[in-house]
């Protein structure tokens, strides 16, 4: 499986010569399947806008997506109306929540509301791709030997963590995810033994001592999860906007020290498990 970030950035996007290297787009993600030439895509921030340009040079291939969230805050939501697949008629985008007691009851309703003529000028009916709206009341599905399995975690409104296994390996994504009584059991359990754990990492642990309660992880947070959960290799994203290009390349050196397979999210880079 191929992972590439589209959106690093968290809570809104920011656009400065200073924040080039990391990206400044909210949160999107693809992951690519090279042995059946398929993407599962994840939340629509605005980097997918960048992503569904690339799509539509492949629809030869697929022309078919689903699109998880992991919630439908804002900026993981805020991209989706520059979505060029949603607006060719020979697509059809399955828009998917996973798990059980999700906080939101009607998915469709989001994104009519979110298009609605006072917000944007095209409405969802008339956008031309064909849609299904699904929530899987289970915690996993499987479709053409990929299985996606889901897991709540704490987070204002809920939201939903995901492991991705193919082929025997696995891809495990948390972002939006907040620890207030530190690392839990639960959360090791699901991550144990990824090849690869996309973690938050939107904090310094002096930012979060004061943003206790926003939903967010820190740098230290993500690293201690993948000590304990034995990960291949961590990505940290989510970055927040006032964290600069000069201040992530610092941080992520620091990280480095003591979890050496450790990265944070760059925008366009492909990693491959």
């Amino acid at each position: 499986m191929e992972v590439t970030f589209y959106g690093t950035r968290g809570s809104i996007p920011v656009c400065d010569r200073n924040f080039l290297e990391f990206g400044g787009n909210t949160t999107s993600i693809e992951v690519y399947q090279p042995d059946n030439k398929r993407s599962l895509l994840l939340d629509a921030g605005s980097g997918i806008r960048t992503l569904g340009k690339k799509l539509m040079t492949r629809l030869d291939q697929q022309s078919s997506f689903f699109l998880g969230f992991s919630h439908f805050h804002w900026d993981h939501i805020q991209g989706f109306p520059f979505f060029d697949p949603a607006y060719d008629s020979n697509v059809h985008l399955s828009i998917m929540a996973l798990g059980q007691n999700h906080e939101v009851s009607n998915i469709r309703e989001i994104f009519s509301k979110q298009m609605q003529k006072e917000f944007f000028p095209v409405g969802l009916e008339q956008m031309g791709a064909t849609f299904s709206f699904i929530h899987h009341t289970a915690n996993h599905f499987h479709h053409n030997g990929t299985t996606v399995i889901g897991k709540k975690h704490i987070h204002p409104g809920g939201a939903y963590s995901y492991r991705v296994e193919r082929n025997n390996k696995s891809i495990v994504v948390c972002t939006d995810i907040e620890y207030p009584t530190g690392i839990d059991q639960a959360s090791i359990d699901f991550c144990k033994g990824a090849d690869l754990l996309i973690h938050d990492a939107q904090y310094t642990d002096a930012e979060l001592v004061i943003k206790k309660g926003w939903g967010h992880s820190s740098f230290r947070q993500a690293i201690e999860l993948a000590e304990m959960a034995e990960v291949k290799q961590l990505i940290m994203t989510h970055h927040d906007p006032n964290h600069d290009d000069f201040f992530l390349d610092k941080k992520e050196k620091e990280c480095q020290r003591r979890f050496a397979n450790a990265n944070l999210a760059r925008e366009g880079i492909v990693y491959s498990i």
